[in-house]
C-alpha cells in the first residue's frame, strides 16, 4: 500500500512526536529545521533535511505537512503549503494573533486545501463519548459548564525564561486546550470576561485566571486556571491521556442540562429516578470509551484528511479558540496587594 509522504516542519518537543506518528503510519520525507540537532535527527533517519519550508518545497513535494515551528511562524509556513496545494496539519494554537490565523483561514477558502489544527485531544475517545450523549440529547438543553485546571508547575519549569514572559502562561499554553474541547462541547462563545492575577509568581504573566464564558446558544460557562496549587484537578491528571503526569480518576469538566449533567473525564451522566425534581433520587451512569492515543488518532486522522475526509478541527474552529483564549490574555493582570503601597 502506498504511504502518504510527509514533512514536519519544526523538530523541537512536539514536532519529534509528530516525527515518530509520521514514521510509523506514513512515509517521514523531510525535517524542516535549522538546527544542528534537527540535521543530525535527520541524517540518522535517513531522510532529507532542508534549513526553511521554502527550500523544501523547492526540492520535494510531500503529500502533507505538519506545521510544528514556532507558533508566531505558524501562518507564514501553512499559507506556503496551502498555496502549493499541500494540506496542512498545524499544531496549536493556529497561529500567535487573530490577524495571522485570518491568513490561514484565508488561505484555505482560496486554495480548496485543507488544514487541520492540532488540538489532539478532541481525537480522544473520552471526548468522543462525551460529544455523542451532548449531541443525542441524552443531557437536554445545556445550561451551564465549568472546568478547572489546577496542578503546580515546579520552579525548574520556568528555567526556560519565555514560559515567564509575555505570550505564555497557563493561558496560552494550557488554557487553549480546554477552551477548545469547551467549545467543541456547548459552541461558539459569544463573550468572554476574565481576572488574571499574578500574585503569586510575579511574572510579566498570569499564574491564575477566573473565566467567564457565554455561549451563542445562551449557556454560561465557567473556568478556574492556576499552575500555582496543588490539586489533582486537571485535564492532565484526571484523563490518563499523557503518562508524564500521575493519573488521579476524577473530573476537572462538568457540562449541566436539563435533563441530566456530565463529568469528564471520567464519563459519569447523572440524572434523576422519574421525574426531574430535587426531591427524586440522583444517579450516575458511566459511559464506555476505549483506551486510545489521542495524538496517535489525530495523526490517522490527518491521513484521512489527505485522502478527503473533513478535518475534525478546521481553520475556522482554531481561529475561534484562539480568539477566546487571547480574550483572556487581553483582560488586565491584577496588581498583587502592597504595590500600591495598600496595607492589606
Amino acid at each position: 500500500m502506498h504511504k502518504p509522504s510527509i514533512a514536519v516542519f519544526g523538530a523541537g518537543l512536539i514536532g519529534r512526536r509528530h516525527i515518530a506518528e509520521a514514521t510509523r503510519q506514513a512515509s517521514l520525507c523531510a525535517i524542516v529545521d535549522p538546527s544542528p540537532a534537527a540535521a543530525e535527527m535527520a541524517g540518522n533517519m535517513g531522510v532529507r533535511h532542508f534549513l526553511t519550508p521554502q527550500e523544501c518545497l523547492d526540492a520535494c513535494r510531500p503529500d502533507g505537512v505538519v506545521v510544528a515551528t514556532p507558533n508566531q511562524l505558524h501562518a507564514e509556513h501553512a499559507v506556503l503549503c496551502l498555496h502549493a496545494g499541500i494540506p496542512v496539519l498545524i499544531e496549536k494554537p493556529i497561529a500567535d494573533t487573530l490577524e495571522s490565523a485570518d491568513q490561514i483561514v484565508a488561505a484555505e477558502a482560496a486554495s480548496g486545501v485543507p488544514a487541520l489544527i492540532g488540538h489532539h485531544r478532541r481525537h480522544n475517545p473520552i471526548i468522543a463519548a462525551a460529544k455523542s450523549a451532548i449531541d443525542a440529547g441524552r443531557l437536554g438543553r445545556i445550561v451551564a459548564v465549568q472546568g478547572q485546571f489546577w496542578l503546580y508547575k515546579p520552579d525548574d519549569y520556568f528555567d526556560a525564561s519565555w514560559r515567564s514572559a509575555a505570550g505564555a502562561g497557563p493561558t496560552m499554553i494550557n488554557f487553549i486546550h480546554d477552551v477548545d474541547l469547551l467549545r467543541h462541547f456547548c459552541g461558539d462563545i459569544a463573550d468572554v470576561q476574565a481576572m488574571r492575577s499574578n500574585a503569586q509568581r510575579g511574572g510579566q504573566v498570569e499564574d491564575t485566571a477566573a473565566i467567564l464564558m457565554r455561549f451563542d446558544s445562551g449557556a454560561l460557562g465557567t473556568f478556574s486556571i492556576s499552575d500555582t496549587i496543588v490539586a489533582p484537578w486537571s485535564w492532565e491528571m484526571t484523563s490518563g491521556e499523557n503518562p508524564i503526569y500521575p493519573h488521579r480518576p476524577g473530573t476537572c469538566y462538568a457540562i449541566g442540562g436539563t435533563h441530566a449533567s456530565l463529568s469528564v473525564p471520567d464519563l459519569k451522566l447523572w440524572a434523576h429516578d422519574g421525574e426531574r425534581s430535587w426531591w427524586n433520587d440522583i444517579r450516575a451512569t458511566s459511559l464506555d470509551a476505549q483506551d486510545q492515543d489521542a495524538f496517535a488518532a489525530q495523526f490517522r486522522h490527518f491521513l484521512a484528511v489527505l485522502d478527503g475526509a473533513r478535518p475534525l478541527v478546521s481553520a475556522r474552529e482554531g481561529r475561534e479558540s484562539l480568539a477566546a483564549v487571547l480574550s483572556v490574555v487581553e483582560a488586565g493582570l491584577r496588581i498583587p496587594p502592597g504595590k500600591l503601597g495598600l496595607n492589606t
